[in-house]
């Protein structure tokens, strides 16, 4: 099953022939790019979308025609979520508690790249709060909604390649702040969360994984200037180029979607539970910082998981 799909593998390759109808699933960021595919290829095989975004009129136009293909086969629902403050995420976790609707899949999708310095509404650094605390309150608040043998898919990115997340100073009060270090601490942690959330919940048939997407061109990038843009990939190619590996190349967004929608529905749990996933199969652990693909061992860490599991629940004030 891994070999049959790879880096140009769509959603509808992955899906082909499945039927999912009858699933309900969970959707963060679904007023663009990854997340609006995301949802166009689950409600038109069948499934119950639940669609969370910031702004909610952005994300009504960005699924029109989901919500018209879902019409005929699934069905597309929209919640306010915005996962730069703890309010607005303990309030939709409030709300999907109170509807009472079991969850298929949890895909937390919605994420920020490479932004200025700055704080959430709570705080914390930009990134780390927005790409990992949001979602670990939301989803640690919404497990009683998880079926057994459903799934957390975070998306995670090869950008968890920059650095490892510091728990010491998780804010950069005291290390000088760089947008994309601040990027990579933020994507570790998505990796890290998964593991500590998969071995604390697969004796109960609850299973997590991360993935990384593939290299996308969509809104993420929005904060990097076209320099910064051209400036990344003259150091790809040359790092390609001194590896002898192939050019780089963007992926779609159905290709780039794709390893999401494997990793929840296609994939066997015991196969992706605890791991790190790219394009459509199980990433290679690889501790070489010039190797392209693959995962960094610090991001599978388990003792490490559990390190960061503890310091969230202190930043948030909570303990799940």
């Amino acid at each position: 099953m891994a070999a049959q799909f790879g880096a140009t593998s769509t959603t509808d390759d992955v899906l082909s022939g499945i039927d999912l109808s009858g699933k309900r699933v969970l959707v963060t960021g679904v007023s663009a790019g990854l997340g609006v595919e995301t949802a166009r290829t689950l409600a038109a095989h069948g499934a119950t979308v639940v669609g969370a975004a910031r702004d909610l009129d952005k994300a009504k136009q960005a699924t029109e025609q989901v919500r018209k293909d879902a019409a005929r086969s699934g069905g597309l629902e929209l919640v306010e979520l915005d996962l730069a403050s703890l309010k607005s995420v303990r309030a939709a976790a409030d709300k999907l508690v109170a509807a009472g609707k079991p969850f298929d899949v949890v895909i937390c999708n919605a994420g920020v790249m490479a932004t200025p310095k700055g704080k959430t509404a709570d705080g914390f650094e930009t990134q780390f709060g927005t790409n990992h605390l949001g979602h670990f309150v939301l989803v640690n608040r919404i497990r009683s909604l998880f079926r057994k043998g459903s799934r957390l898919v975070n998306l995670s990115s090869a950008g968890h390649r920059f650095s490892d997340v510091n728990l010491d100073d998780p804010n950069f009060e005291r290390t000088p702040y760089d947008p994309f270090a601040a990027y990579g601490r933020s994507k570790t942690a998505n990796i890290l969360f998964a593991v500590e959330f998969d071995r604390r919940h697969k004796g109960e048939g609850v299973r997590a994984t991360a993935v990384h997407p593939g290299g996308i061109q969509t809104e993420l990038g929005r904060h990097m200037t076209p320099e910064l843009i051209q400036q990344m990939m003259k150091s790809i190619e040359e790092a390609n180029k001194a590896a002898k590996l192939p050019a780089f190349e963007w992926k779609t967004i159905p290709q780039g979607a794709a390893t999401s929608v494997w990793a929840g529905f296609k994939a066997p749990a015991e196969l992706v539970g605890g791991k790190y996933c790219e394009d459509c199969h199980v990433a290679e652990v690889i501790d070489n910082p010039a190797a392209r693909g693959g995962v960094r061992p610090y991001a599978l860490d388990a003792e490490h998981a559990k390190a960061l599991w503890a310091k969230s629940e202190a930043l948030v004030g909570e303990k799940f």
